[in-house]
């Protein structure tokens, strides 16, 4: 079980990493329009904000990983520990997006959904 967690951890991980790199220095990408709900004139007013939250994500990503790859070694418990805080915290974080903004709901789905089951996987 413990395998599959830490794959599921670097996946998510990799995810929003990914996630952070595109809102921070893709955001003036107009193919990436529905992933930010940003009116291409509104994206100057907007850069600052997803700079920001971009790197929040790519953090949380590292996080993520440096968690998964702990819970295989001999620091299992903080590796679970850190994963696990990593994974609720995007619970709140995607329930929160998918009632703010329902137009974002796989959005939220995608930051939700894969932390949800790792929580699951780490608590039973």
């Amino acid at each position: 079980m413990t395998g599959l967690i830490q794959v599921l951890g670097v996946v998510f991980g990799g995810l929003l990493i990914v996630v952070g790199v595109a809102e921070s220095f893709f955001i003036r990408d107009q193919r990436l329009e529905r992933l930010f709900v940003a009116d291409p004139d509104d994206v100057e007013t907007v850069r600052l904000r997803t700079l920001n939250l971009g790197i929040y994500n790519v953090i949380w990503g590292i996080g993520a990983i440096v968690g998964a790859v702990m819970l295989g070694g001999a620091d299992s418990d903080e590796g679970r520990t850190l994963l696990l805080f990593t994974c609720v915290a995007h619970v709140i974080l995607g329930t929160d997006l998918l009632l703010s903004e329902r137009r974002l709901w796989g959005s939220a789905l995608a930051e939700a959904g894969p932390p949800l089951i790792i929580t699951i996987l780490l608590l039973v």
